[in-house]
């Protein structure tokens, strides 16, 4: 298999199933003129997360790393009119890029882009009194995974879902000797998840325009 057939298939797929419309696309198009960095998901990969909240039956959803609000907008569109998205953005030029997106889809009343370092505004979020979400998908800074995963317990109740994004990292995540901080922090998030009672988890190999990859599904059970 290569890259270009993985593009194919992916194109293939998302033709059919997860075609995108106006709202989606001029996400994608402004994030790209804003400079932001294309890593948002793949719009399969948006259906899949859209399909999860779904079938979670989810009313409220955390993300950790909003980048240009294309995830928030397939996230926030599984959503009931009262339901209610918090997405935590670091930088805040990209929060007020996915602010705008947000807003031209239609989901600003429902969804929330809160600026600064997550480790910071997720103790404020749990200080509010917010939640417990039904939902949480982390897609940020791959060294504080483990700490996101925390924050997400605290935040969450049994039946809740957690999902990770990018946890193989092209398969380097095997590598123990690795002094990378993303595939370190990685590392470290499977070991907590490995010995933590209150979770149920596991993770899947991804190939695709995005590469090769993976992401991880936790249940809260307790």
């Amino acid at each position: 298999m290569t890259q270009e057939q993985w593009n194919a298939v992916d194109d293939y797929v998302t033709g059919l199933l997860a075609p995108g419309d106006e709202a989606l696309t001029a996400a994608l198009r402004d994030s790209e003129a804003a400079g932001l960095p294309a890593i948002a998901v793949a719009p399969n990969q948006g259906k899949l997360l859209h399909l999860l909240a779904r079938v979670q039956g989810a009313r409220s959803v955390l993300e950790i790393g909003t980048l240009g609000g294309y995830s928030t907008i397939w996230l926030a569109r599984a959503l009931p009119p009262d339901g209610r998205l918090v997405s935590l953005e670091y930088d805040p030029a990209h929060a007020d890029v996915a602010r705008a997106n947000l807003a031209r889809a239609g989901l600003d009343p429902i969804a929330e882009v809160r600026t600064g370092a997550a480790l910071e505004t997720l103790p404020a979020l749990a200080a509010e009194g917010a939640g417990p979400f039904d939902l949480v998908f982390v897609d940020a800074d791959k060294r504080n995974n483990p700490h996101y995963v925390r924050w997400a317990l605290e935040l969450t109740r049994p039946g809740s879902l957690i999902i990770v994004d990018n946890v193989v990292r092209g398969g380097a995540v095997t590598d123990a000797t690795s002094t990378d901080e993303g595939i370190v922090g990685t590392r470290e998030m499977f070991d907590l998840i490995a010995r933590e009672p209150r979770l149920d988890a596991t993770a899947l190999q991804t190939v695709g325009t995005k590469g090769y990859d993976g992401l991880l599904l936790a249940r809260v059970i307790g």
